[in-house]
C-alpha cells in the first residue's frame, strides 16, 4: 500500500505495527490504517512545514517512541540529527516526583531547553494524566495546568495533548 503524503515523502519505509483507526476521514489512509495501536503518535510538522517539534513523553520509552514514529515512515533519529525534532522521554512516572515544584520545574526546564535548542514550534504532551497522576488535590492540578498552558503560550508553540482513551 502506498501512502499519500501531499508532497512529502517519509524518510524511511514504514514498518508494520497493528493500527488503530482514528475515524478521521483521510487520516487513516495517510497513516496506513490509523495510528499505532496502544502507542503514542508523534504529530509534528518538522518534515513538511519546516516547523521543528518537541515530544514530551512521560510514559513511553525511547525504543517504543522510535518504533511508533518508524511505523508512520519517519526516522526520528534523523529528524533529531537535523534538529527538526527533539524527544524527551521519561520512563519514570510523574508519581516518582515527591514535590509538585520539582515535577513542574523538570518539565519546564527540559521542555524549554528542547524548544530553544531546535527552535521548536510544535509540542506534543504525552500525557498530562501521567504527569499529574500523583496529585490528588483538584485545585493543585488546575493550578499546575494553568501554569503549563501559560508556559506553552509564552514559548509561542502549538501544542497537542494525547488523550488516554483506549482504542479497542
Amino acid at each position: 500500500m502506498k501512502t499519500k503524503t501531499h508532497g512529502h515523502q517519509p524518510t524511511v519505509p514504514a514498518t508494520r505495527l497493528p493500527k488503530c483507526p482514528t475515524g478521521i476521514q483521510g487520516l487513516d489512509e495517510l497513516t496506513g490504517g490509523g495510528l499505532p495501536r496502544g502507542r503514542l503518535t508523534l504529530v509534528c510538522g518538522a518534515a513538511q512545514f519546516d516547523e521543528p517539534g518537541v515530544l514530551m513523553a512521560f510514559e513511553e520509552t525511547e525504543k517504543e517512541l522510535k518504533a511508533n514514529v518508524a511505523s508512520l515512515g519517519f526516522d526520528l533519529e534523523g529528524l533529531v540529527r537535523r534538529k527538526k525534532a527533539w524527544s524527551i522521554t521519561s520512563t519514570s512516572s510523574a508519581a516518582s516526583f515527591r514535590r509538585v515544584a520539582s515535577m513542574t520545574w523538570k518539565v519546564f526546564w527540559s521542555g524549554s531547553h528542547a524548544i530553544d535548542s531546535i527552535g521548536g514550534k510544535r509540542v506534543v504532551l504525552d500525557t498530562l494524566e501521567a504527569l499529574f497522576a500523583s496529585l490528588t488535590n483538584e485545585a493543585i492540578v488546575r493550578s499546575e495546568l494553568r501554569r503549563l498552558f501559560r508556559w506553552l503560550k509564552e514559548k509561542g508553540v502549538t501544542a497537542i495533548h494525547r488523550n488516554l482513551e483506549p482504542c479497542s
